[in-house]
């Protein structure tokens, strides 16, 4: 059965009972993990899926990718419809989030569908969990450096204790959040959005006044030149969208019976509207000030009492974000197959992004390398995405959760010894072919033969969908 321990009851030693009476109140630790969350305990709206998406996407990397997409030759209105193109991902997102009620199981359970028991453990060890500590990594190393301005602020000397003592508190904050779980997540989220959304009214108010709505480069970009530039765009923007394949793990706990359809609403409304706002801040402030360094940029253009309640609202939004990706992080060390509490797995998460943060802030470019590598993350998440997509097409999300939590040989995700043909052959030629599409880090062939044009986010995402839909057809299994 699925490799999950139900947490204990605060104050006891004692193992939750297998149907706890109250198991998704904010002031309890989440007592379920990867198991199947039964209809009696299911609960709430849809529309309570918006704040946690907005909250997370009110956030400082929202406004650098913005401020990015100006700095790489668009002129503002080009890069404003990049934005909106890029973002319009979030759809998908809001697309797999629909088998969480429908299966009530988290994505890195439902995802056995397509790969299989045992290959979707090697799909969680890699897409799940790997990838999903990196981005902590970095996301955490954002905050922090947001937060050594804050302690320099107050007069103190950032030295490597200081910096060391800030990383692990804003970790502890972020990970507290991930280890009391889904309640905890739902009851924050709506007042850390109406937080950000008012400091970043204060940051829209101080761009919108200096913006030169009419800015273009000196040298537009043309031809070619111009498509590698709005590819490249679309690309940056929709791997935000695209890395949230685990939608699923915060819709788990409604009912059935709620609404697809006000699902993926209020799911890709959450994460399209503040990521499209605070994107389009960002790029109407290239407009006016130098956005290679956003926090030296702005400053001048902000109030000077304002400055260190922008840098509070960087460290809260990257918490904010960084919880989700803790949360489902502990979830995906659970589906690997690792038998440990869903509680201690978000520990374990955090521990290791903490001390990839630490050796990469403090010891060397660590994270830089992280971060050249996890460019080509949409390489395999775009595939990855589509696959899944194309299942709860093919299934009209039609998901059995009690037979998705059998392991053995005999359950009827099994497949051959355990692994998903349609699922293995349609991801690895999705992948492959997006590698030969790809001009970030290296070129691919196609690419080169194209002038640099970055086709791997289409070609990768059509690819797999269409050796899914094809292979998933044809076998009996399916």
């Amino acid at each position: 059965m699925a490799s999950t321990i139900p947490d204990p009851c605060p104050g006891t030693g004692a193992a939750r009972p297998e149907r706890p009476p109250a198991p998704d109140r904010a002031v309890r630790v989440e007592a379920h993990g990867i198991d199947h969350i039964p209809e009696e305990e299911r609960h709430g709206h849809p529309r309570r899926l918006f704040s946690v998406w907005a909250a997370a996407n009110v956030n400082y990397l929202s406004l650098v990718i913005g401020g990015a997409l100006v700095l790489m030759g668009l002129t503002l209105w080009q890069a404003l419809a990049v934005i909106v193109v890029g973002n319009l991902f979030w759809v998908l997102t809001g697309l797999l989030s629909v088998s969480g009620p429908a299966a009530g199981a988290p994505s890195e359970v439902i995802t056995r569908a397509m790969y299989g028991v045992r290959g979707n453990r090697v799909n969680n060890a890699v897409v799940g969990w790997m990838i999903s500590v990196c981005y902590f990594a970095l996301n955490l190393a954002a905050a922090a450096t947001a937060a050594f301005s804050l302690v320099e602020m107050a007069g103190l000397t950032a030295g490597t204790g200081v910096k060391t003592a800030v990383v692990v508190v804003i970790a502890v904050l972020t990970l507290a959040i991930g280890v009391y779980g889904h309640g905890m997540i739902m009851k924050l989220y709506l007042p850390i959005t109406l937080a950000l959304t008012a400091a970043f009214a204060v940051v829209a108010f101080g761009v919108l006044t200096h913006a030169d709505f009419a800015y273009a480069p000196a040298e537009p970009l043309t031809g070619t030149g111009l498509w590698t530039v709005l590819l490249a765009g679309v690309t940056l923007v929709g791997a935000g969208p695209l890395s949230y394949t685990t939608s699923a793990d915060f819709s788990r706990y409604l009912p059935r019976t709620t609404s697809a359809k006000a699902i993926i609403g209020w799911t890709a409304l959450g994460g399209f509207v503040p990521s499209v706002l605070v994107c389009s801040l960002g790029a109407l402030a290239a407009t006016a000030v130098d956005m290679t360094d956003p926090q030296a940029g702005l400053q001048p253009i902000l109030p000077g009492w304002f400055h260190p309640v922008f840098l509070l609202a960087l460290v809260l939004g990257t918490i904010a974000i960084n919880a989700l990706t803790a949360y489902s992080a502990g979830l995906a060390l659970q589906a690997v197959g690792i038998r440990i509490r869903r509680s201690l797995s978000v520990i374990a998460d955090g521990v290791a992004a903490v001390s990839l943060t630490l050796y990469g802030l403090l010891v060397s470019d660590f994270l830089d390398t992280v971060s050249n590598v996890l460019q080509l993350t949409v390489v395999l998440l775009g595939p990855a995405m589509a696959v899944y997509a194309t299942d709860i097409a093919l299934r009209r999300n039609r998901y059995d959760g009690p037979a998705l939590m059998d392991e053995t040989p005999g359950s009827a995700f099994w497949y051959t010894a355990g692994v998903s043909r349609a699922g293995a052959l349609a991801l690895t030629g999705g992948v492959s072919a997006a590698a030969l599409c790809v001009n970030t880090l290296y070129t691919g062939p196609v690419a080169g033969a194209l002038g640099g044009l970055d086709l791997s986010l289409p070609v990768g995402m059509a690819v797999a969908s269409a050796l899914y839909a094809l292979l998933a057809r044809v076998a009996p299994a399916h």
